[in-house]
């Protein structure tokens, strides 16, 4: 089986896992007990892993857990952030799941001491709270204890039945794979809700290709509205380790939100001291300000939330809006964390930000950021996608690309509505083959080219004469697909069938004129 296929399966089999053991609760609503059991199964193989150092004689889950000394578990804390006794691994808890009459509450003390292991350790913030969403008292999972441990049972057995094969081989990529698998399909089925904490990896690529591009190393990579953390993670997955030296860092305002985050970062094998996801209001409470600049940052904020913004009169003085001298209105605060970003970026970074497109011709206190933007030349490109790309919206969003290097005062247009491939309800860029959109879009990011009808290089003066207005349609001419009609020779045709008509009148009249005659 190759491994395309073997993902195919995997993926296969665990959304029918997901869909079967959660009954009559709704998917939404189940996923974390998907998501957390599936994390669960991937640090205690990894924990194990690492215990075993690749010495086949050694059998982590054999062993009994008074023959851990205190210098072992200190040592594997400070390396692995976290620590796992024998008796509390996955494989040793599922396979006797369904003749546990106290399953429920043993994952709950579990869970308990593998969090608080890190308790006084540098990794404390990022284990503590990592099960929180995973409430094994919860009525979601039935009414009496029993019906409780019937339903946690099926998910561990389920999972446990999942072919990852050798944890050393290869199958961190395919955890990470059936995770974010497992959350997009989630997000997919979730509506609008979904495509808060999820962008699609399509999408993802392109923002992480713009922000990276050019770069062959950045200190660290940021995302301010990190979701779970998709964005952040196809930085690893496109570009060399070693070119983000210090790591990846990220705030969510969503507390579960939060926590699917630095399990995805665990599932994609970034120990603990190479991300940093803080838990909080990114506008009001902002994190990192002693780690910026960043030299990449990605985002896909939420669209026109709304702020406290000129409600709070010490707004106008943060570092981060001063600038610009006005606040991103109270109803709409898509600008608010585009100056956020801006203030965070580092003089040779790129952040490339998913927005909604209505800030970029809007007036009012959005059209002077827009011109405190261009008029100090932050503005690089800002690209037009094409609709439905996203869940839960169709809307066809835009991405701003900002850059505080630029060597000239243009600003780059590109109308990449077109490019799509329609895949069931969605749209999808594609990223293989003839058709490649998001290569086409690099090489348009690239070489900053005039190509009619898809991008143009337009000069300070002609955005400030034209208000500030950044709409891709209002530099880059739509193409007129309509069929061109020749006005001489439809004429020339008219006139001949006005002539086979007035012929046919005049033959209707003579056989009429004679029938009567």
């Amino acid at each position: 089986m190759t491994s395309t296929q073997q993902r195919a399966e995997l993926q296969r089999q665990i959304w029918q896992i997901a869909n079967d053991v959660r009954g009559s609760v709704d998917g939404w609503d189940f996923k974390q007990y998907v998501l957390g059991t599936l994390f669960y199964r991937f640090i205690s193989e990894n924990f194990a892993s690492y215990i075993e150092g690749g010495d086949e004689s050694v059998n982590y889950a054999a062993l009994n857990d008074d023959v851990i000394t205190a210098d072992i578990k200190d040592d594997a804390i400070k390396t692995k952030g976290y620590f796992i006794y024998p008796s509390q691994l996955f494989a040793k808890i599922a396979t006797v799941a369904n003749k546990n009459d106290n399953l429920n509450t043993d994952l709950a003390k579990i869970f308990s001491a593998i969090e608080s292991s890190a308790n006084g350790y540098p990794s404390e913030a990022d284990i503590k709270g990592l099960f929180a969403d995973f409430d094994t008292t919860s009525n979601r999972l039935g009414n009496t204890v029993a019906d409780k441990n019937t339903c946690l049972a099926a998910v561990l057995k389920g999972v446990e039945g999942l072919g990852f094969g050798e944890f050393q081989d290869n199958q961190i990529d395919l955890f990470g794979d059936a995770y974010e698998f497992l959350i997009s399909n989630y997000a997919a089925n979730a509506g609008k809700s979904g495509g808060e904490f999820f962008t699609p990896q399509h999408v993802s690529k392109l923002i992480a290709k713009l922000a990276m591009h050019g770069q062959t190393s950045v200190n660290k990579i940021y995302d301010p509205a990190a979701g779970s953390g998709s964005l952040l993670l196809q930085a690893k997955k496109h570009f060399d380790n070693h070119i983000i030296e210090d790591g990846f860092f990220g705030q969510e305002i969503n507390h579960t939100t939060y926590n699917l985050a630095r399990m995805n970062m665990f599932l994609h094998n970034i120990n603990y001291d190479k991300f940093n996801m803080k838990l909080g209001n990114t506008l009001l409470d902002p994190h990192f300000g002693d780690d910026k600049p960043f030299d990449a940052i990605v985002s896909n904020p939420p669209y026109s939330v709304k702020w406290i913004g000129s409600d709070d009169p010490t707004l106008i003085n943060d570092e981060r809006f001063a600038p610009a001298g006005v606040l991103a209105p109270k109803s709409k605060a898509d600008f608010a964390f585009v100056l956020h970003a801006l203030s965070y970026l580092s003089s040779k970074g790129r952040a490339a930000i998913v927005c909604f497109p209505g800030i970029f011709y809007r007036g009012g206190a959005e059209q002077k950021i827009r011109k405190y933007l261009i008029d100090n030349n932050t503005v690089e490109t800002v690209i037009s996608l094409a609709p439905n790309l996203f869940f839960g919206t169709s809307i066809a969003v835009n991405v701003l690309v900002l850059s505080k290097h630029k060597t000239d005062t243009k600003t780059q247009f590109i109308d990449a509505s077109k490019l799509f491939k329609k895949e069931g309800n969605t749209n999808v860029l594609t990223d293989f083959g003839e058709n490649n959109h998001i290569e086409q879009i690099m090489q348009a990011f690239d070489n900053k080219d005039n190509v009619d009808y898809f991008s143009q290089y337009v000069e300070h003066d002609t955005i400030a004469k034209n208000d500030y207005n950044l709409s891709v349609s209002a530099y880059v001419e739509a193409e007129d697909t309509r069929e061109v009609i020749d006005i001489t020779k439809l004429n020339t045709e008219l006139k001949t069938t006005v002539t086979k008509i007035n012929q046919l009148r005049s033959d209707i009249d003579a056989i009429v004129a004679e029938i009567e005659g």
